[in-house]
This record gives structure tokens, C-alpha cells and sequence, in this order.
């Protein structure tokens, strides 16, 4: 999806769109960590 969001940017030049691809990226690097909390939470469940 961002390289998807990234050529319609480079193309077009809306900034829209690049606001788009920002607020996708932001959320890509915060998922990785909560997914992993997740694991380590079913590995290791609090009693």
C-alpha cells in the first residue's frame, strides 16, 4: 500500500495523497510493536 501511495504522490503531486502515504508509514511502525508485545503476552500470559 505505500508504494501504491508513493507513485500516485510522484505523479500526481497532490499533497493529499502524500499525507496519505505519512499517515500509513506512522502506521506501519507502530504495529510492529504492539503485534510483538502481543506474542510475548501469549508466550508469557500474566496470571
Amino acid at each position: 500500500m505505500l508504494d501504491f501511495t508513493w507513485k500516485v504522490f510522484s505523479h500526481t503531486g497532490n499533497i493529499d495523497t502524500y499525507l496519505l502515504f505519512k499517515e500509513l508509514e506512522m502506521n506501519k511502525e507502530e504495529r510492529p510493536d504492539s503485534h510483538e508485545e502481543e506474542l510475548a503476552e501469549v508466550d508469557f500470559p500474566i496470571s
